[in-house]
């Protein structure tokens, strides 16, 4: 006969512990909606309390702002370039990573940032758009320009974000075309804002 698992054995640390709820909540948010995602169901899967659920999130809004971050951060990775690539290489990565995170999960993307999103999403959001701007800016080297060619690279995002949602919704399967459209479009938007 063995003995059963000894308690300090299952115990995980607190680190560990809330990786694991944020990696349930973002499992959830790929089926659903982040304000239909319950902390009984959330707990429940991790097989702990609710109330220990709340012990690592203060409160429901904390648990969601922070799976939402996760769910940013997974976006970001995704439109990571490497350093030791050349320039047009380095944005043509982040592009093709943007572009092609938001069309697998493009239904949940939307309902995440686009329909209606409370003040808190639309911060994670902006942040997420802020940081995409600085890799662009850096793998141009275009440190220390102009403030218009950030403003307009940043803008530039938006336009992409559109883009790529609405040519993966009407079913077209054009990668390439949709990724030479949005870098064609990159080089004219900078160099009209480098003339300002």
């Amino acid at each position: 006969m063995t003995d059963a698992p000894s308690r300090t054995r299952l115990r995980r640390s607190a680190e560990d512990r809330r990786g694991q709820l944020i990696g349930i909540g973002l499992r959830m948010l790929t089926v659903r909606p982040i304000h239909q995602i319950t902390v009984d169901e959330v707990a429940a899967e991790a097989g702990i309390s609710r109330s220990l659920l709340f012990h690592y999130f203060p409160t429901k809004h904390d648990y969601y702002v922070e799976v939402v971050r996760a769910a940013s951060r997974r976006l970001l990775r995704a439109a990571r370039p490497s350093a030791d690539d050349p320039p047009e290489s380095r944005v043509r990565t982040i592009v093709e990573g943007y572009m092609g995170f938001i069309a697998r999960r493009r239904s949940q993307y939307i309902g995440l940032f686009r329909a209606g999103p409370d003040d808190w999403v639309r911060e994670i959001h902006d942040d997420t758009q802020d940081a995409l701007t600085v890799r662009i800016v850096e793998a141009l080297g275009l440190c220390g320009q102009r403030e218009t060619v950030e403003l307009a690279i940043r803008a530039w995002w938006a336009f992409v974000e559109e883009l790529t949602i609405e040519w993966t919704g009407r079913g077209r399967t054009d990668r390439d075309g949709l990724i030479a459209l949005a870098l064609s479009t990159l080089d004219h938007v900078v160099v009209a804002a480098e003339r300002q």
